[in-house]
């Protein structure tokens, strides 16, 4: 029996998620010792990442090793698709840029951020959301 070609390039999707969050192959290699041109390579669809080497990748980009593949969609995962469906893109990519920063921070410190921010929330009210300009029809 022919084995069957796989159906996820997954350097394609790796390289999907690491630009999506931003990051760098610099980035994913400082976080995994993996090198640099090997993430390449992956990504090229030049090598195959074992599993565990995936693991280390996905944990790099904070994302389970279960978003690498087409249909393993857990029920956390819609939920968090649902939620991000609701924000607008200037505050998904603040979120991102919030989560990209806080990796380093410890837990008290992620807490104290999270109160500076509830904080700042109640405080100033957010800005009027600019309407669309309108054109003219003449």
């Amino acid at each position: 029996m022919p084995k069957e070609k796989p159906k996820v390039n997954i350097g394609e999707v790796i390289r999907s998620y690491r630009s999506q969050r931003g990051l760098s192959q610099g980035d994913i290699e400082r976080r995994t010792g993996l090198l640099r041109c090997y993430l390449s390579r992956v990504e090229n669809g030049h090598t195959v990442p074992s599993l565990e080497t995936l693991a280390k990748i996905a944990e790099a980009m904070d994302i389970s090793l279960a978003e690498f593949f087409p249909g393993a969609e857990t029920p956390r995962d819609r939920d968090t698709q649902k939620m991000l469906g609701e924000l607008s893109e200037d505050e998904i990519r603040f979120l991102s840029e919030i989560k990209r920063h806080s990796s380093g921070l410890s837990e008290g410190d992620k807490r104290l951020v999270l109160a500076m921010i509830r904080k700042m929330a109640t405080l100033v009210p957010p800005p009027p959301r600019k309407a669309a300009p309108r054109r003219s029809l003449y």
